[in-house]
């Protein structure tokens, strides 16, 4: 791990560039970059993680008491970083105070970060997710989309087990399961999205049957430590040219029930409908759909939609792009009924990503990566 770390502290550019403060609460403002976005992540996922956990960055250490390890538990979390890359480089954004930090990462380190995420025996160009010591991603062959069951891509759970001290080095332990969704489905080409449910881990995934018809499934474990399928929502058709399947914005606790909920696109590609998906009692039930919204377009993994943390115990909204992608709106769910609390648009289409940097539970910053390779912010409303 040090000669690895060694390496990558060599290729970092250590470079910040100026902070941005927007002028008002809805001003759109660009991010000066030195090359054209191709690809963002957000915090929570495997390469934002990876990043503020590294050590490598000044701006993105662990606070004192936080581990160092992604996959480890605890109730400190890394800091909140968002990781965006094209051709010639990358950056890491991240807060200092109310301000926007900016610091240019090399080439070579940020495709070792990202080529991480997808791990041996994944599918091609999917990501997994993590939490603490546990991974959900998908396996197997893509081509099996509506065959019959087993024989398509399946989800895969890897979970690291405590090891106890000892005086000679031990090898950490690790536990995997996968599950199919049967019913001639499989799981489709999104990243999975982990959660707790009862105060355990849960996963929720998008899974497909045939080409035009998509659904939700959500694996939970049991007080035994196995995973099985606790609830699947009937499939839904895809209104696009090639049927695209749901797209899983985002998962929490948006009523402020004390139990989470998912938010999903039902067909991306066009004109997109929000759902509130509440799960209980091992059931997926509809909880309200509303048109004109946007996920991303068949084919691609961008995250076009994150929570807005709000703090003080309130609910978080919801960030995602209104339909045709020329806006982006942060939605309040906490009635279960969609209220837009404020619309922005945008200079181009979102494309590549919509992340929420947050310092002490409450939002800070939105980050938008724009189809044209621009990365804009605007504060949080």
């Amino acid at each position: 791990m040090s000669d690895r770390r060694a390496v990558l502290a060599a290729l970092l550019s250590l470079t910040a560039l100026p902070a941005l403060a927007a002028e008002d609460g809805s001003r759109v403002e660009p991010v000066a970059l030195p090359f054209v976005v191709k690809a963002m992540r957000g915090p929570g996922s495997d390469v934002a993680l990876s990043v503020a956990t590294s050590g490598l960055l000044p701006v993105a250490r662990a606070p004192a008491g936080a581990s160092a390890d992604p996959k480890a538990t605890g109730n400190t979390a890394p800091p909140s970083v968002v990781v965006v890359w094209g051709e010639g480089g990358g950056a890491v954004l991240s807060l200092e105070g109310d301000r926007l930090r900016t610091t240019l990462i090399g080439a070579e380190a940020i495709e070792g970060f990202a080529a991480a995420e997808t791990p041996r025996g994944a599918v091609p160009g999917s990501r997994r997710a993590l939490d603490g010591p546990l991974s959900a991603y998908l396996t197997g062959p893509t081509r099996a989309l509506g065959g019959a069951p087993g024989q398509g891509t399946v989800l895969t759970l890897r979970e690291r087990q405590p090891v106890g001290v000892t005086a000679e080095p031990k090898a950490v332990p690790v536990t995997t399961q996968t599950l199919a969704p049967g019913d001639g489905r499989v799981f489709a080409g999104r990243t999975p999205h982990i959660t707790r449910l009862e105060g355990r881990p849960a996963v929720a995934a998008v899974t497909a049957q045939g080409p035009a018809v998509s659904g939700l499934a959500v694996a939970a474990k049991g007080t035994d430590g196995v995973w099985t399928l606790r609830a699947q929502t009937p499939p839904q058709a895809g209104k696009g040219p090639e049927g695209a399947p749901l797209a899983l914005a985002a998962i929490a606790d948006f009523t402020g029930s004390g139990q989470p909920q998912i938010a999903a696109i039902r067909a991306p590609d066009g004109e997109g409908v929000l759902q509130l998906w509440r799960i209980a009692d091992g059931t997926l039930s509809l909880a309200v759909e509303v048109p004109g919204y946007a996920g991303p377009v068949a084919g691609e993994a961008a995250d076009l939609a994150a929570p807005v943390p709000r703090g003080g115990g309130a609910p978080p909204d919801l960030v995602l792009p209104v339909a045709g992608r020329s806006a982006v709106a942060v939605v309040s769910l906490k009635s279960g009924s969609p209220v837009e609390r404020v619309r922005l648009p945008l200079p181009a289409p979102a494309a590549h990503g919509v992340a929420v940097l947050d310092a002490g539970g409450t939002a800070k910053t939105i980050l938008v990566g724009l189809a044209d390779g621009r990365l804009v912010a605007v504060s949080a409303p």
